[in-house]
């Protein structure tokens, strides 16, 4: 490790470049607002506190200081060069940009991690930087390069809200956080730096304002020509190993994949990468941002993203080279589960909520993959006919939609983490007469969860949500969803990212798969697809709550007659196998009359 020097007058360590680059391969670099309705939610106990252990603020700071002195890089291994022998060592820097503001890239977000190792002696101490984006109030997308093989639950500090990077005794005016879990996309390749994205959930949620991600098939922004906008706080030189302490910023023409690939060869993986910038002149001079700022930054087009920063070539000015960002479109439905995977425990898997029907107990069934944990009590239900779970606020913590018996109203239940209590807030009245509530997550496309439901009349509605738990006016998506006895849904059952919806027929038993297009109004689901065909004498109950056990990929539940439960695994296929062979999770689950 590099002995960092003073800063002077900055008080702080100034760091070298060692910046999030993974050497081998060459890497480049809300607090839930508004009125709360305290209704009569007839739960007569208050649900339990989510089980969130958080560092405190000190270990946060040594983590930080930890990293501001390192000079570490992020993702190295032994291997030297790759096949073009373009990529030996890489900086991360933005040359030839301008300073911006916040205000202008509200997302950025720094992520410092620090590790001494347990021991006393600073030598061995691990530390680095990347940068990441707030695609949503707890989730930041940054590089694989950045996350794999690293502990960030116990060595991360992420700093939001702030175009200043963090001195070891000033903030700047940021917020800092950390980490409750990570995931990485699970085909990185570490010498080639290939699938090079990554998702870090946040133990709270942030105010920073998100950056949607460019949804999958959006093609259109990686026209050669279309104008990019990179952000980071890497080096503005070759000359020095010097980096920025101010927010830069470059705008970058995308270059065609056939030009890409006819500098580097076959390092650059057309449907997975994206370049950006003009040739670099070979000199700081006639250069602007050949590598495009920190590794695990944002590239962003049209006010989304649609690149993280992956890498590029030895100090960034070397002469024809482009900066290469990982393609966030081909990568939508990867990483957009992972945005969208709150559940009761706090891990990666989905749990399961039931109520017992003579009892009126809800209990949380935890999942530990293909198996559920034992059961936990939440207190006695009561005058309830739906529970669902969701996150109608993306703030990280799994709430409740609950339907009143008596009256047919719709309540928002969720917890508030700035209080450490639950509230219950009134979002639909008297929905008696809807047959089916679901929560599948985001149907219209604009990453806020929305609520679909059917009505007596077979007419099917999406209620857009507002991202602060309430929900918009109906919209009609479709008719004649009064042939179907069972309608589910919560997340993407095929792959692409997008929420689809779940539906069996009454009459012949078929289920059906509705894709979600992610759009509004009667576009907004593909026609059915048949998937399966299970009558109310194989199955009688359903229930999807998410990616149950953690590959990314949307689950089903399915309940026999005789009480025993199945885990049907979601296996991403276009095509209509949807589901791998069902799995038991038990025998004693007749005696539940609500699952969510």
């Amino acid at each position: 490790m590099g002995t960092p020097t003073s800063g002077g007058d900055r008080k702080r360590h100034r760091r070298r470049l060692r910046i999030g680059l993974p050497i081998a391969a060459a890497a480049v670099a809300a607090t839930v607002a508004g009125a709360l309705l305290t209704s009569s939610a007839q739960a007569a106990e208050t649900p339990p506190k989510p089980k969130v252990t958080a560092p405190s603020a000190q270990e946060l700071q040594k983590r930080l200081e930890i990293a501001l002195a390192g000079d570490d890089v992020a993702g190295q291994t032994s291997k030297k060069s790759l096949t073009s022998g373009r990529r030996a060592t890489v900086d991360p820097k933005i040359i030839g940009g301008t300073t911006t503001t916040i205000t202008k890239a509200p997302w950025m977000a720094q992520l410092w991690y620090g590790d001494d190792r347990g021991t006393t002696n600073t030598s061995d101490d691990i530390g680095f930087f990347c940068g990441g984006t707030v695609v949503s109030p707890t989730k930041i997308v940054t590089a694989a390069h950045c996350v794999k093989g690293y502990d960030w639950f116990n060595h991360g500090t992420i700093i939001t809200g702030t175009s200043q990077l963090a001195t070891d005794t000033d903030l700047h005016g940021g917020t800092r956080s950390s980490v409750r879990r990570q995931w990485n996309h699970w085909s990185y390749n570490a010498s080639t730096i290939d699938n090079d994205i990554a998702v870090l959930t946040l133990d709270e949620p942030v105010s920073a304002k998100p950056l949607p991600m460019i949804p999958a098939g959006n093609t259109g922004s990686y026209t050669a020509g279309t104008a990019a906008t990179v952000f980071g706080w890497g080096r503005t030189t070759s000359a020095n190993d010097e980096i920025s302490d101010d927010l830069k910023t470059a705008t970058l023409p995308v270059q065609s994949d056939a030009t890409c690939a006819g500098y580097y060869g076959a390092d650059f993986v057309k449907s997975h990468m994206v370049c950006a910038g003009n040739p670099a002149t070979g000199s700081d001079t006639g250069t602007t941002s050949a590598c495009n700022g920190d590794s695990g930054g944002p590239l962003v087009v049209g006010g989304r993203l649609v690149g993280v920063v992956s890498w590029g070539v030895t100090d960034c000015v070397k002469s024809g080279a482009y900066s290469v960002f990982s393609k966030v479109t081909t990568y939508f439905g990867a990483v957009y589960p992972r945005v969208d995977d709150t559940n009761l425990s706090l891990d990666h898997n989905a749990d399961l909520f039931a109520r017992n029907s003579s009892t009126q107990t809800a209990y949380e069934f935890d999942s530990k993959g293909t198996s559920l944990a034992p059961r936990s009590s939440w207190g006695t239900w009561s005058g309830y006919n739906l529970i669902l779970q969701a996150d109608l606020d993306r703030d990280g913590f799994q709430d409740l939609i609950l339907r009143r018996s008596s009256d047919g109203d719709v309540f928002w239940e969720h917890f508030v983490p700035a209080s450490g209590t639950w509230a219950t807030q009134l979002i639909g009245d008297n929905w008696k007469s809807r047959l089916s509530i679901v929560a599948p997550g985001d149907v219209t496309g604009d990453f806020l969860p929305d609520l679909v439901s059917v009505d007596s009349a077979g007419n099917l509605w999406i209620n857009p949500g507002r991202g602060n738990g309430g929900i918009g006016a109906s919209v009609k998506a479709a008719t004649g969803w009064n042939n179907y006895n069972v309608v589910r849904g919560h997340g993407d059952f095929n792959g692409d990212g997008r929420a689809d919806l779940i539906a069996r027929n009454k009459t012949s038993g078929a289920v059906y798969l509705f894709r979600g297009r992610g759009v509004s109004g009667t576009s907004a689901f593909a026609p059915g697809l048949k998937v399966a065909t299970w009558s109310n004498t194989t199955y009688n109950a359903f229930a999807t709550v998410g990616d149950v056990n953690g590959d990314g990929k949307a689950d089903l539940l399915a309940r026999t007659p005789a009480g025993t439960l199945y885990l049907y695994r979601g296996n991403g296929s276009t095509g209509s196998v949807i589901f791998s062979a069902g799995i038991s999770l038990g025998t004693s689950f007749k005696q539940y009359d609500l699952f969510g």
